[in-house]
Formats: structure tokens, C-alpha cells, sequence
């Protein structure tokens, strides 16, 4: 679907296309943080690959058009998001909202602990949609290269400092179990937001993550 919305784009003239990638795009054994000269320095993390190799596909259609058509089309890179309207199935939800719902139902039923995968050593970063929109838009209207962009706060979480905070918001008392059996996904996730970005006078998303889960 977004190599045709792109090749359409091309086809009607679109003065400039901004083609949202993924995390998922990104080495498995990325060093951390994340910079945009590693996308190509692996394969990525295997439950994520199918997903992440087609947005890089994306990436490689953006730059061909480019130098073949001239076609103004700009790559960027948000980190995981989370806001309003996420999605709270805990079948195919991201680490946030599946937190938030284990945690609210765990507290309705009255349970003594919440088991969560892994150990809770793995690191993330997280953007609130609001600032996530800012900054597509901002790009939008400042940056004009070929090369992929990162989007993100430049602050990284444990997943468990995160499980405990969003437990506290949502009011569960009871213990959060650690399985270990269970994989703990990719090591760690924390970008470093553009120097592109930045010496196009973007700023840096502000990241809000206390207030936004409060809400």
C-alpha cells in the first residue's frame, strides 16, 4: 500500500511526500542510541522484520525517486507512540496500553500480582502523539533531505521503572511478577533524536509522559 501511495504521488505531481517508517526498521544489534547511519547495519529483530524490512523498502523508494524524478519525498522515523485512541487489545497492542489495561483490570478484579514477560531489563523510548504530530509537521514544512530522520524524546525508560509508574497511576498495589520464561524483545530502544532535525531549527519533542498517562 505505500509503494502505490507513493508511485501515486509521483504520478499526480505531489509537491513533497512525508513517509512515515518504523523502530522495527532498525538493526536488532543496533548500539544504542539509535542513529539513522546504523539502519542498514543488520537484519532486524525477527518477530519485527517483516514489517520493518517493508517500511525500508519505503525508504529505498523515496530515495530512488528522488535521484530518478527528483520527487521531494522525506523518510522520518518515530520512536513508539502512545496517546489516546492506542490500542488497548492485549492480543496486538504496544507495551503501553497493554500495561495500562493489565494493570486497570488487574486492580477491578482485586488480584494480588500482574505478570508481565521478561525481566523488565529491556529500555524504551516512548513519544506522546500530540508532540510525535509536532514534529511530523515541523519536518513537514523544514526538512527537505534524502536521508531517514528519527523522531523521538532522546529520553529512554526500563520497562520495568515503566510498569511500576503506570501501575502507581492506575492505582494496583498488588506485585508485578516478572516471567522469565517469556522473551524480553529487543535489548534496548532510545534514539537519537536528528542532528538533521536540529540544524534545521526543529526542535526537540517535548516528551510527556507523567501527564498524558494521568490522562
Amino acid at each position: 500500500m505505500g509503494i502505490q501511495l507513493i508511485e501515486a504521488c509521483r504520478q499526480f505531481g505531489v509537491q513533497k511526500t512525508v513517509v512515515l517508517g518504523t523502530i522495527c526498521a532498525y538493526p536488532k544489534f543496533t548500539p544504542v542510541p539509535f542513529r539513522e547511519e546504523d539502519l542498514w547495519a543488520g537484519y532486524p529483530e525477527e518477530t519485527n522484520a517483516p514489517y520493518g524490512i517493508a517500511k525500508k523498502a519505503m525508504l529505498v523508494q523515496c530515495q530512488s525517486y528522488r535521484d530518478q524524478y527528483g520527487m521531494n519525498a522525506v523518510f522520518l522515523l518515530p520512536v513508539n507512540l502512545y496517546g489516546p485512541h492506542d490500542n488497548f487489545d492485549l492480543e496486538a497492542s504496544h507495551v503501553i496500553p497493554a500495561l495500562i489495561r493489565k494493570c486497570l483490570e488487574a486492580k477491578e478484579r482485586g488480584d494480588a500480582e500482574v505478570v508481565l514477560w521478561g525481566d523488565g531489563s529491556p529500555t524504551r523510548e516512548f513519544l506522546y502523539v500530540d508532540d510525535a504530530a509536532e514534529a511530523i509537521v515541523k519536518a513537514t514544512e523544514l526538512y527537505n533531505g534524502a536521508d531517514p530522520v528519527n523522531i523521538g524524546s532522546g529520553v529512554e525508560i526500563p520497562i520495568r521503572d515503566l510498569a511500576a509508574k503506570i501501575a502507581g497511576i492506575a492505582g494496583f498495589t498488588g506485585r508485578l511478577h516478572w516471567d522469565t520464561t517469556k522473551p524480553n524483545g529487543q535489548r534496548g530502544v532510545v534514539w537519537t533524536y536528528s542532528v538533521r532535525l536540529r540544524n534545521s531549527a526543529l526542535p526537540r519533542a517535548q516528551s510527556r509522559c507523567r501527564p498524558a498517562l494521568d490522562d
